[in-house]
């Protein structure tokens, strides 16, 4: 089930609003297990034992480390961290590389391996982190273990952000698990925060992904550099709004039931170098790898050589993170040169640059990125970025080009519009001022995206295979 889909917006949503709403306190979680677990199963029933597994397994995991700790067993309780590390990742690592492995295996031996198909478990990258994060936080003392296994589900199968984020740490919904109060601004503010991240969605993610769409499935040998760069960007613009639209209906739907979930984009598209970008993309997912690999390795703690290490070692584990194919440790070492190059050579002379300047090359390494992470085939990689720098021969623009720009042109200033600090900027200028009409706008907005929704068969969700 997707959050922009009318059987969650018009059947379960209204219904678990109303069961979460009327129910006393002691029972709020309670409801939220069972509706998060229904949620799970429309589209997984048969994974969400794996989900439950990973639960028990943490909340025991954790219980244990407590108790070690208490006794001053230290040894003991970093004998269970070790486990329950280790058990996360390779369930992890099972459903989601084990098909990439064999399929090695055989294009570099040749021998018969026999392939087993192991389906991807939706949203198993985000709660599998979560549920870590949660024992090693436990282990370093940061947080006292959950003894009440319903409060602790709560926070794993949170349905708002369990298939795709934002990674919330334990750390950041101890307090809220135990007691929270949904007033009428949270309801109101989360219905605002939901209506935006549809509106991104449905409208301007979906369309700029049909373009792309479009494009992608030309012979690369035939499309010239303006077409090739214009499906590079309406991708670009598709996963963001994609993915922080997911994020902010995420965090509406988390205020409609009481909870804070930390913010996980701020306009990266407006950033002046990658290292901005990344402090500025994803955020929850790069905090998860800062905390618990980056500075256990070492960070920037033990020389030049050893951080440089660091990063690769961090980036080359977020690219294979998003996806079991060479494409994505690929744009995962891309970026962990970039920003190797960036801090210890560049930074310096980026900085004396104009902003404008700064921002283009930003963007530019940007919008290659996202092809790399975008064509999982390396023939096809290959060949679109020939494409992208005019080594086809298809000249620079045509006909279709300029037709999909000009019939488009409205949703490309849209998408700038939206992805700019602009809208942000009025809405602090106006700040308590205009409410009915900004409500009014909220409400035009969620009732085109619903015809929309309702109109078109064309409605993914890309991180929901990540």
């Amino acid at each position: 089930m997707v959050f922009s889909s009318a059987a969650f917006l018009f059947f379960f949503l209204p219904i678990t609003l109303l069961c979460y709403y009327v129910c006393p306190l002691r029972f709020k979680n309670v409801i939220l297990v069972i509706a998060s677990l229904i949620f799970y199963a429309w589209g997984e029933p048969t994974y969400i034992l794996i989900m439950l597994f990973s639960t028990v397994f943490d909340y025991v995991n954790g219980r244990l480390i407590g108790i070690f700790r208490q006794k001053d067993q230290n040894r003991k309780a970093k004998l269970v961290m070790i486990i329950s590390v280790i058990g996360n990742l390779g369930i992890l690592c099972f459903f989601k590389y084990t098909n990439l492995a064999l399929s090695t295996v055989h294009s570099l031996t040749g021998l018969a391996v026999p392939v087993l198909n192991v389906a991807l478990p939706i949203g198993i990258s985000f709660y599998t982190f979560q549920t870590m994060s949660y024992t090693l936080d436990v282990y370093l003392g940061q947080v006292k273990p959950q003894h009440n296994i319903i409060a602790f589900a709560t926070y794993v199968t949170c349905f708002p952000q369990l298939v795709a984020g934002p990674i919330v740490r334990y750390i950041d919904l101890e307090t809220q698990l135990k007691e929270r109060r949904v007033t009428s601004q949270q309801v109101a503010d989360g219905c605002r925060r939901f209506c935006i991240g549809m509106s991104k969605k449905v409208l301007l993610a979906n369309s700029a992904g049909a373009i792309w769409d479009t494009i992608k499935i030309m012979e690369p040998g035939s499309i010239p550099v303006a077409m090739a760069w214009l499906g590079a960007v309406c991708y670009t613009f598709q996963i963001y709004f994609d993915f922080s639209g997911y994020s902010d209906m995420a965090i509406g739907l988390g205020k409609m039931f009481g909870f804070t979930f930390p913010e996980n984009f701020n306009l990266p598209y407006i950033s002046k170098s990658i290292t901005e970008f990344w402090r500025r993309w994803h955020i929850s997912l790069s905090t998860w790898f800062k905390e618990y690999v980056y500075i256990p390795l070492g960070g920037n703690r033990k020389g030049t050589g050893r951080q440089i290490f660091n990063l690769m070692v961090v980036w080359a584990l977020t690219g294979f993170w998003h996806g079991a194919a060479y494409n994505f440790l690929l744009w995962g070492i891309y970026y962990g040169l970039l920003l190797i190059f960036e801090k210890f050579i560049f930074k310096k002379i980026l900085e004396k640059l104009p902003a404008i300047i700064q921002h283009i090359y930003t963007m530019f390494f940007v919008v290659l990125g996202w092809v790399l992470f975008a064509c999982e085939d390396f023939g096809f990689l290959f060949q679109y970025l020939k494409a992208l720098f005019g080594m086809q021969g298809a000249g620079f623009t045509n006909g279709e080009t300029t037709y999909l720009i000009m019939g488009h042109l409205a949703l490309l200033i849209a998408c700038v519009v939206c992805s700019s600090s602009l809208l942000r900027r009025i809405g602090e200028k106006t700040k308590g001022r205009y409410v009915i009409a900004k409500d009014i706008v909220m409400l035009v907005l969620f009732v085109i995206s619903i015809c929309f929704i309702i109109g078109s068969s064309y409605n993914p969700f890309l991180y929901f295979r990540f």
